[in-house]
This record gives structure tokens, C-alpha cells and sequence, in this order.
């Protein structure tokens, strides 16, 4: 059973010992008292600093590691949930990772043409942060640049309730629909992932080989 450290400590993806990680989670916490006010300011940096980019690198182990993600200055959503994490247990705030397949009503023809043609997301990335003594879910995936380029509705944190992605964009059509939620996670389930990904793969009739080559394909374009 997980206990709480293992929601505070550092591991190799979740590397919230990274000097970088804890300058940066200082960088935002500063001035700020409680774990709400400064699980708030770690969100909103997440979120519209860090460039929601959904063909960042993904195929490696490294490819996820938060300080990475950081460096790079943008993700998708798992890297950007895993940062947010790293960010919060450097912070002293417990959080942990979290996976939902979700379909995307709003997905580009681009990233459908990648994943298989579908607009299933599987293994969305989400966290969970824990605040006066509650888990609350947080999705930090789509910035604000991103939200007013696309009509996306912005996810708002106050601290004291769940922030999941939208039902619906700005105009009330269909965005983000929850199917299936694979919980959440102390650490960065890597094999999970890759094995998860692999039946899902095999199920839609295509090769592993196939879809990784054109998953980098894309990702090189």
C-alpha cells in the first residue's frame, strides 16, 4: 500500500531532487504560505508556461523525466502532468500522477492520421495534488495560448476542487470525453504505459513497429 512519502519523494521521471526542479518550484512558491496557494501558482505555471506540444518526444523513458520537461519548455500532457508533480512534492506538497482514456472530439486530422485515424487518447495525463487533506484532479495540458487559439475551454484551479479538462469547447460543441480512468500512480508507470499502449495498438489491427515509426514521422515534421 502506498503511503504518503512515496507521494513527496523523487524518483527517476518524478525528479523533484533535480536542482532545476527545486529552483523552479521555489521560483513560483515564493512569498506563498499554504499548500493551497502555492499548489495553485505550481498549476498555472504548468499550464501556460510550459507549451502544450502533443508531438514532443514520448518514446523513451527520458523522454518523460520532468527536469527534461522543464528544460524543454514544453509536453504533452504526460510530461506536463509528471512535471506539475515533480514541482509539488519540491514543494512539499504530495501529488501523483494519474491516466484516463479520453476521446477528443476536437483532435487535429494531423494527430488522428498518427495515432490510428481515431480520436481515442489513450493514457491522457492528469495529477492529483493533495490539499487540506483531500486528492483533488488537476489537468495542466492545454495552456491558455493554446485554449485561445483553439476555443478550448481553459482549466481554472482554486485549490479546493477537482480541474479536469471540458465537456464542451467555447462554443458548446463536444471536447473531452472521459471513457476510461486507470487511476493514479506514486511513480511514473513506464512498463504500464508501453504494454497498455501496445495491446491498444495491436487492437486497431497495427503493427508496434509501424505505429512508432509513424509516431516519429510526425514527431520530425
Amino acid at each position: 500500500m502506498n503511503t504518503m512519502h512515496e507521494y513527496v519523494a523523487a524518483t527517476e521521471v518524478i525528479d523533484s531532487d533535480e536542482p532545476s526542479i527545486r529552483e523552479k518550484a521555489l521560483e513560483i512558491t515564493r512569498g506563498l504560505d499554504s499548500a493551497k496557494e502555492k499548489a495553485i501558482a505550481i498549476f498555472y505555471a504548468v499550464r501556460d508556461e510550459i507549451r502544450h506540444n502533443p508531438y514532443a518526444p514520448a518514446q523513451a523513458l527520458e523522454d518523460h523525466k520532468a527536469s527534461v520537461t522543464l528544460a524543454r519548455g514544453s509536453g504533452q500532457c504526460q510530461h506536463k502532468s509528471a512535471l506539475l508533480v515533480a514541482l509539488c512534492r519540491a514543494a512539499g506538497i504530495p501529488a501523483r500522477v494519474g491516466y484516463v482514456d479520453v476521446r477528443d472530439h476536437q483532435l487535429s486530422d494531423k494527430f488522428r492520421n498518427m495515432i490510428g485515424g481515431d480520436n481515442l487518447l489513450i493514457q491522457h495525463g492528469y495529477a492529483e495534488v493533495y490539499v487540506d487533506g483531500k486528492w483533488l484532479h488537476v489537468s495542466p495540458a492545454y495552456g491558455r495560448e493554446t485554449c485561445e487559439k483553439s476555443g478550448f475551454v481553459p482549466v481554472e484551479f482554486d485549490g479546493e476542487h477537482d480541474a479536469k479538462d471540458s465537456l464542451l469547447d467555447v462554443e458548446g460543441r463536444p471536447h473531452m470525453e472521459h471513457v476510461k480512468d486507470h487511476g493514479t500512480f506514486a511513480d511514473f508507470p513506464w512498463d504500464f504505459i508501453v504494454e497498455y499502449r501496445k495491446q491498444w495498438v495491436a487492437g486497431i489491427g497495427r503493427g508496434w513497429d509501424e505505429y512508432r515509426q509513424n509516431v516519429r514521422e510526425h514527431n520530425a515534421e
